[in-house]
């Protein structure tokens, strides 16, 4: 991935803009205003797939929107599971699994920045979808429909969320096992 040097450009000014907007969205959701929630979590779901288009189709990639644009998504969705367990529309334990896995993804990277450990950051297909489920599911609970079997949708999409989000843990959990195995056996070589 090539990265240029300045980070004022379009796709950081959009990953920026997405994170002012979580502040707006939590007052939203606390407040029982899920539409006009619904309206900011999804102006801030299209910003975050204008600034992935951005950076690709203008080469504005750079290495602080590589670590701006999963932070701002992880505050974003995990604020949003969070208030969601709170007020009870969503069970605390699906906040739990997605809180969990995004806290051993930062403590992973903390892991290998503490070891010097090189690591490139770049989304996993598995991330991806997880990331897709979670979105899906918020975007569903805040339209709150009141069509026959949204009770059934509700419960498919918080345990297809759980499932794809333990997974996606696990499969980081592998990807960083292996990173610090081939760490510790290139330093033995070296030794």
């Amino acid at each position: 991935m090539k990265q240029r040097n300045s980070t004022i450009n379009i796709p950081n000014i959009l990953t920026i803009i997405r994170i002012l907007l979580i502040p707006l969205f939590i007052i939203f959701l606390l407040k029982d205003m899920f539409h006009f929630a619904l309206l900011v979590f999804t102006i801030a779901a299209i910003s975050d797939a204008l600034d992935g288009l951005f950076a690709r189709y203008l080469d504005q990639r750079t290495l602080l929107g590589a670590y701006l644009d999963p932070l701002a998504d992880k505050l974003l969705l995990s604020s949003a599971f969070i208030i969601l367990a709170v007020v009870k529309i969503i069970p605390g334990w699906l906040a739990v699994i997605v809180i969990s896995r995004d806290v051993l993804i930062l403590l992973g990277v903390a892991i290998f920045a503490l070891a010097d450990i090189n690591i490139e950051i770049r989304p996993r297909i598995t991330s991806k979808c997880t990331t897709v489920c979670q979105i899906l599911t918020i975007f569903f609970l805040l339209l709150d429909p009141k069509i026959p079997g949204a009770d059934m949708i509700k419960w498919i999409l918080c345990w297809l969320t759980a499932g794809i989000t333990i997974v996606s843990g696990l499969h980081y959990t592998y990807i960083g096992m292996n990173l610090i195995q081939n760490a510790s056996d290139n330093n033995r070589r070296n030794t």
